[in-house]
């Protein structure tokens, strides 16, 4: 097996690694949302509860932002990672 065919394996084998990471806290973050946006919307049908209800709304919306962080962080760590496998071939 050639020097950069062993490369392709080794960063294939990171990035498997470092991508189900990264699924795993994606998933974990989805079901906080799903939590947040199941309670408020219970918290609405009590009309003392409604400012409550609002607060976790906004809280479930808030982390929608962090999906496309958490993908967008997870390629540059697979980036950075590939960049360094390829550096330590050439050198």
């Amino acid at each position: 097996m050639s020097q950069h065919n062993k490369l392709d394996v080794d960063i294939g084998q990171r990035h498997i690694v470092i991508q189900r990471r990264y699924d795993a806290l994606g998933a974990v973050n989805d079901a906080l949302i799903a939590i947040w946006f199941l309670i408020g919307s219970v918290f609405f049908l009590k009309e003392s509860l409604t400012t409550d209800g609002t607060w976790l709304f906004i809280v479930g919306s808030a982390q929608l932002l962090i999906k496309p962080l958490i993908k967008l962080i997870g390629l540059i760590h697979v980036g950075r990672v590939y960049k360094s496998y390829a550096k330590n071939a050439d050198g």
